[in-house]
């Protein structure tokens, strides 16, 4: 791998002077789109743009600390990262936010461009990632940390929450209230481990009593109430009506618990709904929403505190778990025998 190249030896690998070089790089709609094309490959093939950029963080501090969030949309994401950039404020670091809507590629580019940028430091939500993202901040050692998500491998720094282990949790207490008929609906698990992970928490719970869940009771939509309602109705007009439903958020959970008052489905009479999240709406639903409530305030302030030690050279937890906590409400209930 070239460490160190120089605009000479970008300029030398692409045929061209070192001032068009320069010119590509900083001001791309000045060069023809071929030009921008042979020296852009020249650049990565010599790492020059990062290594670059690796430079500038080694010689000085631009106080800015990047974020990368799925999404927009979400309200736990917005209130973490809401935590997060007041906890930095207050010393005196600033938050560089991105959002790659899932698309782990664009996660990597916009990565890329707050490195070049010069920011001291990056936080990922969650632990699904693009390799060479992972490779672009060993190799220039920018600290980071993933949020969101505990990786049971112990591989990389991490705040978060067992996702696996919180709806295990959950899927006991229902096995418990005497239900054997379940479903879940999740959000598109691709590119999503927390999705992924919650799911496998009540696949492992199930298999443990010997259950194998069919495959038509496992739904993926977007999260949104809409489709949460839609997966519902289906579940509903399936041949064997599952007595719980286990939604991997609130927002899905709040779409099902719609479309049984429309079907006149009595909850959790005739069927037990629970969510993930603990949104504050999730309490004034009819009824209020058994769920599980994820330490959103405490996982921002958190992972502030973890990076702005790793950015001083502190030693700080490698991982740190936070607890889920079941919260039990109208949602759920014994089963009918």
């Amino acid at each position: 791998m070239a460490k160190g190249a120089s605009v000479s030896d970008v300029a030398k690998l692409a045929g061209v002077s070192t001032a068009t070089v320069s010119r590509a790089l900083r001001f791309p709609d000045k060069v023809s789109p071929a030009m921008l094309a042979r020296v852009q490959h020249a650049a990565e093939c010599l790492h020059y743009v990062v290594d670059g950029a690796a430079r500038a963080l080694r010689s000085r501090h631009t106080y800015m600390v990047g974020a990368l969030i799925p999404s927009l949309d979400n309200a736990f994401f917005a209130r973490a990262t809401n935590v997060l950039q007041r906890e930095l404020a207050e010393k005196n670091y600033s938050l560089v936010l991105a959002c790659y809507e899932f698309d782990l590629k664009l996660e990597a580019a916009l990565a890329k461009t707050l490195v070049e940028r010069g920011v001291d430091g990056l936080v990922l939500f969650g632990l699904d990632h693009e390799p060479e993202l992972v490779a672009l901040m060993d190799r220039l050692e920018i600290p980071y940390l993933f949020g969101w998500s505990i990786d049971t491998t112990g591989r990389y720094p991490c705040v978060g929450m067992d996702n696996r282990k919180a709806t295990a949790r959950l899927t006991a207490y229902l096995w418990g209230l005497g239900h054997r008929e379940f479903a879940i609906i999740s959000g598109v698990t691709d590119q999503n481990d927390r999705a992924r992970e919650r799911v496998a928490g009540v696949l492992q719970v199930l298999e443990s009593h010997g259950v194998t869940l069919p495959p038509s009771r496992l739904l993926q939509v977007p999260y949104t109430v809409r489709d949460g309602a839609q997966a519902m109705s289906t579940l509903l007009h399936h041949a064997e009506r599952p007595t719980a439903v286990v939604c991997v958020n609130d927002i899905l959970a709040i779409g099902a618990l719609s479309q049984c008052r429309i079907d006149g489905v009595a909850v959790p009479a005739a069927i037990s709904i629970a969510g993930y999240g603990d949104m504050e709406i999730a309490a004034f639903q009819e009824p209020s929403l058994t769920t599980l409530r994820t330490p959103t305030l405490e996982l921002g302030r958190t992972m502030a505190r973890h990076m702005l030690g790793r950015l001083a050279g502190q030693t700080v937890p490698w991982q740190t778990e936070l607890p889920v906590e079941l919260i039990e409400r109208g949602s759920t209930a014994r089963r009918r025998l």
